[in-house]
């Protein structure tokens, strides 16, 4: 097999079905490609609904459908297909991460693949993001790092610009471009790579999976590659409530802030979590100053100021199943 591609469905049925449509007149442009869709605990109803589309469709000869139950998150999800994959006798080249929540434009999976054959040094690689009207989204980024927390929490001009250095945010590139780490809503990843670092920590049930990831292969000795020829449309949002939440300014849920801790404390110990929290504490205060003053509007979520504490105790404590239950 040249490429697996991997789609985690939870409770978004028409999209990954969507998704697969737009797979359809790809998979012919790599031969050897195949696609594992994981139904990750939504339920008996979207199993059945997802199995009618691929016998209704034709697509059985490259679709493989598996279902699990409870939801094991975003990293739990993948990492029903990739572990299996991974490990039998003959895995696949390439695996390409793909969420529900995405349109693949004509061409992509080639550019990609082309990309990522062309160059062994390069671990994992993404294209072009973008919305529906064709507008590009960021998917390219820098480590987060503690400094890069107070740039968020202050999110005030002069403040960017000083340490613009350790801004997480790259912008978007024309060019290819080597980074420090890629979205995983559409990300290739070579084998050899999975297979020297591992797969999903499942730590993160969601969110700070992808930085992760891309740091363990990092320090491996791998290059993180964009790739702006291959684009992939993202709804971004529609298959995760965290981005309407964030837009309305609401609290997010905890998942969130049990794998910002987990991430900095695996990569910059717990002192290097205490340095990010009081960091973002101190872009509070200039963010707040200016909102008192009247001269920027609240961008930040409720409760984030006390949020960030979440597992600051126990910082790289796996999940259990109560807590995991209480995020689905």
């Amino acid at each position: 097999m040249k490429v697996l591609i991997v789609i985690v469905c939870y409770k978004a049925v028409d999209l990954t079905i969507d998704c697969l449509r737009s797979l359809e007149p790809e998979i012919a442009t790599v031969p050897g490609t195949k696609v594992a869709v994981c139904e990750n605990g939504t339920g008996p109803d979207a199993v059945a609904q997802i199995e009618k589309a691929i016998e209704t469709n034709g697509w059985s000869d490259w679709i493989e459908l598996t279902a699990i139950h409870p939801n094991r998150g975003f990293t739990g999800g993948n990492n029903a297909i990739l572990d299996p994959a991974v490990a039998s006798d003959d895995p696949p080249e390439y695996f390409l991460l793909l969420n529900a929540d995405t349109i693949v434009r004509p061409g992509a999976l080639k550019q990609l693949v082309d990309a990522a054959d062309a160059d062994p040094a390069v671990g994992i690689i993404g294209p072009r993001l973008e919305a529906e009207d064709g507008s590009p989204q960021v998917s390219c980024f820098r480590f987060h790092n503690p400094l890069s927390e107070l740039i968020q929490s202050a999110c005030t001009g002069p403040v960017t610009r000083l340490l613009e250095q350790r801004d997480v945010v790259l912008g978007i590139p024309d060019s290819p471009v080597d980074v420090q780490w890629l979205s995983f809503a559409c990300a290739l990843v070579r084998r050899e790579v999975l297979q020297q670092i591992g797969t999903f920590d499942e730590g993160y049930f969601l969110y700070f999976d992808d930085p992760d990831l891309c740091r363990r292969a990092h320090r491996a000795g791998w290059r993180m590659r964009y790739w702006p020829y291959a684009r992939v449309m993202h709804l971004c949002g529609q298959s995760n409530p965290l981005v309407d939440l964030e837009k309305l300014k609401k609290r997010r849920p905890s998942y969130y802030y049990v794998s910002r801790t987990r991430y900095f404390a695996k990569y910059y110990g717990r002192t290097g979590l205490l340095a990010a929290n009081a960091l973002w504490n101190i872009g509070r205060l200039v963010s707040l100053t200016r909102e008192t003053l009247g001269r920027k509007r609240p961008h930040l979520c409720k409760q984030e100021w006390r949020d960030i504490w979440t597992n600051f105790w126990s910082p790289l404590r796996m999940p259990d199943a109560q807590q995991k239950a209480q995020w689905r």
